[in-house]
């Protein structure tokens, strides 16, 4: 992959094989950002886990303090009262089995969260196959199917952020923008972390956190001591 002369300026400021402590890491992202818009800040940890197997599975959500700095756009799939109540929290888009059709037939996705009561997931069967490949899909571990869908849609405007494992065992998850700044960007990380490391399986043997990787949108990937995590 060609870089571009930016990349490799900043690249100069981060050793490739020191493993760095928090606050170190997150004061580079600083340093590193270059891009002229508000980069944002992800984490990549691998974990010490096999998700082939159902009992070492690492899925859940949590809410980040600061948020993301990202607006998202929340769909609330419910009838009657608790339709009500989702818009009433501030979903942008609330329905039934119009929206459905819409997906269905229009290829519509202008919304970045699906949030669903129990009894409209039979409903949302039927367009599981789309929503599933583009990590949509409603899910009770997350919060996203609930009986307090104001709760789910306030919860995710406020910055809760969903975490899972993809087939290498990477959690990819955003923390923030870099305009946050190191105070802010910190609490998040170290708010997602301990959601993470509560969320072991019992059934991982050995090092649970493998590698730990912080980045922004343009910049190079810092590493972080996992072991000093995980105290």
């Amino acid at each position: 992959m060609k870089r571009g002369k930016k990349y490799k300026e900043v690249s100069k400021l981060v050793e490739a094989t020191k493993l760095y402590d928090v606050n170190e890491a997150i004061d580079l992202l600083g340093k590193t950002a270059t891009a002229k818009f508000d980069e944002t800040v992800e984490a990549h940890i691998r974990l010490g886990v096999d998700s082939r197997h159902a009992d070492q599975q690492v899925r859940g959500a949590v809410v980040l303090p600061h948020g993301t700095g990202k607006k998202v756009r929340v769909l609330a799939i419910a009838k009657g009262e608790k339709a009500e109540e989702a818009e009433k929290a501030g979903a942008d888009y609330v329905g039934a089995e119009e929206l459905i059709a819409k997906i269905q037939k229009e290829n519509w996705f202008e919304f970045d969260v699906v949030v669903a009561t129990p009894d409209m997931m039979g409903l949302i069967g039927r367009i599981g196959r789309v929503l599933g490949p583009k990590g949509l899909m409603p899910n009770p571990k997350a919060g996203t199917v609930a009986m307090d869908i104001a709760k789910a849609v306030t919860d995710i405007k406020a910055g809760k952020i969903e975490y899972r494992l993809d087939k290498t065992n990477i959690v990819h998850v955003p923390v923030g923008k870099v305009s946050f700044g190191s105070e802010k960007l910190n609490e998040n990380f170290q708010t997602l972390m301990s959601a993470l490391i509560k969320a072991k399986p019992q059934a991982s043997k050995g090092q649970y956190l493998k590698s730990v990787v912080l980045s922004n949108t343009m910049g190079p990937g810092i590493k972080i001591n996992p072991s000093k995590l995980a105290e």
